[in-house]
């Protein structure tokens, strides 16, 4: 079969990732900026009771507003321009260093403003160990950040995927039943002009037919998937046509036995009228000597077998048939077309689909 060249739309590259940390903001700036400086000693003798206290704790929440800020500016900025999988080492000492010279000068400074305004002796060892609490927390909620965007970046780059593959789908699919549906009306406009021909009370007949048998050709160029029973009744009509032309050359059995067990299945449109196309393309039929087809209905699949009688000249072929069935059945049942020769019979199991 020849494959089409399929062209999609050019996929968008893809925005930036958002992520709402409002809460977690107000939250963490409050907490460090309440936690820090009781856990460490920065207020000293200073008690709740003096108002010197409150104005020392709206100072150190503003430091750790300051702190958390300026940080979130730099990894955002850093994002615009550096990635883990094109630059992982220079975005790792890029954050390091950018997270360790911005929170440790704007630590030391923000403290010696506090002893200054307090009255305070600056404690080297409390100055020490605020800085380095301060360095170490930064850089916990740089990573928490960075896994954040990792992770909704992966969610968004599956999305993304599976859209393009949804996309590239249907547009393969698209292209398969451009090819189905002239191939069909070419062969029936041949049968149909040989009747006219030779018999044209059958010609009248077959042309009656092939106006139902087309209308469910154009019916089914909107619908992936079709009942099986409707596609039981679409292999019927075409089977009349094939009894206008040949007589009973082709008989067929076993449709009624799988028309009473369809429900729950669905199944490729047309699938069933080109594997008995097929059928009769490749093998010899005659009144004399018919090409018994049997249908059989088996567990997810549907079976049309027949013996092989091969003709002894063939008609050129137009590349489409089992191949484009089998293409089919693969992008809308996840299954192949799977065909055998058992014993001089040729089988061609179509895979079904459960109606949900």
């Amino acid at each position: 079969m020849p494959n089409p060249e399929i062209t999609l739309p050019r996929t968008p590259r893809a925005p930036p990732v958002q992520v709402d940390d409002r809460p977690v903001m107000a939250v963490g700036i409050l907490g460090f900026g309440l936690a820090i400086p009781g856990l460490t000693g920065l207020y000293g003798p200073i008690t709740p009771r003096q108002g010197l206290y409150w104005a020392g704790t709206a100072g150190f929440i503003a430091l750790a507003a300051a702190i958390w800020l300026g940080n979130r500016w730099l990894l955002f900025k850093q994002r615009e321009h550096l990635d883990w999988f094109n630059q992982p080492l220079r975005k790792l000492m890029m954050l390091v260093a950018a997270n360790v010279l911005y929170t440790a000068p704007v630590t030391v400074l923000g403290l010696l403003v506090w002893f200054y305004a307090a009255g305070l002796p600056v404690d080297r060892n409390a100055l020490q160990v605020v800085v380095l609490t301060n360095v170490i927390c930064v850089l916990f909620v740089t990573h928490a950040y960075e896994t954040i965007f990792l992770i909704r970046e992966r969610e968004s780059d599956l999305m993304r995927v599976e859209r393009l593959e949804r996309a590239r789908t249907q547009a393969e699919l698209a292209a398969l039943k451009a090819q189905v549906d002239p191939h069909f009306l070419f062969n029936s406009l041949n049968t149909l002009g040989h009747l006219v021909e030779h018999d044209p009370a059958r010609g009248r007949e077959f042309c009656d037919t092939l106006a139902e048998v087309y209308r469910f050709v154009l019916a089914s160029r909107e619908r992936n998937l079709v009942p099986l029973a409707d596609e039981l009744a679409f292999l019927r009509r075409y089977h009349r046509l094939l009894e206008l032309r040949f007589g009973p050359a082709m008989p067929m059995a076993g449709a009624d036995a799988v028309d009473a067990r369809a429900s729950g299945w669905l199944v490729p449109p047309m699938a069933l009228q080109g594997l008995l196309e097929n059928a009769l393309k490749h093998n010899q039929a005659s009144a004399g000597e018919p090409l018994r087809v049997q249908l059989s209905l088996g567990e997810g699949v549907v079976t049309m077998a027949n013996p092989v009688r091969p003709r002894r000249s063939t008609t050129p072929s137009s590349g489409l048939g089992l191949a484009n069935l089998d293409e089919r059945c693969r992008l809308l049942t996840g299954r192949p077309l799977v065909l055998a020769r058992v014993d001089g019979r040729f089988e061609a199991q179509v895979p079904l689909v459960a109606a949900t």
